[in-house]
């Protein structure tokens, strides 16, 4: 994997992440009431647009990085990307990995890692 592919792949997880954490930390917030009201008061906190300019921000680098790589192996490489949020998610969030989320992240993990070296 060359150094440019390299750094859109790591853009390309951090912006995805970035962009779940934030869209989970304005749905998440308890003050944000039911309905429309609930929209509203979303609508008017950053944190729903931080994620809305990480996912377009995201959708520039991932068409950059599939231009160097194949399809096939690009979407498997995104494939961390669940990592890395089950991750976060535990960090920030205090959600719960499981057993068999545990097992996920780890095949997961290997999987990309079998992928990043076959190419």
């Amino acid at each position: 994997m060359s150094p440019l592919v390299a750094t859109l792949w790591l853009v390309n997880v951090t912006l995805d992440t970035g962009g779940q954490l934030a869209f989970k930390a304005a749905a998440s917030d308890p003050r944000a009431g039911d309905g429309l009201a609930r929209w509203r008061y979303m609508a008017s906190r950053p944190w729903i647009w931080l994620g809305i300019l990480a996912y377009l921000t995201h959708l520039l680098s991932w068409i950059a990085f599939l231009s160097l790589v194949d399809l096939s192996q690009g979407v498997l490489l995104a494939s961390i990307n669940i990592v890395a949020i089950m991750i976060a998610g535990r960090l920030l969030f205090r959600e719960k990995l499981t057993p068999l989320r545990v097992a996920g992240i780890l095949l997961v993990s290997a999987g990309v890692a079998i992928v990043g070296m076959s190419g």
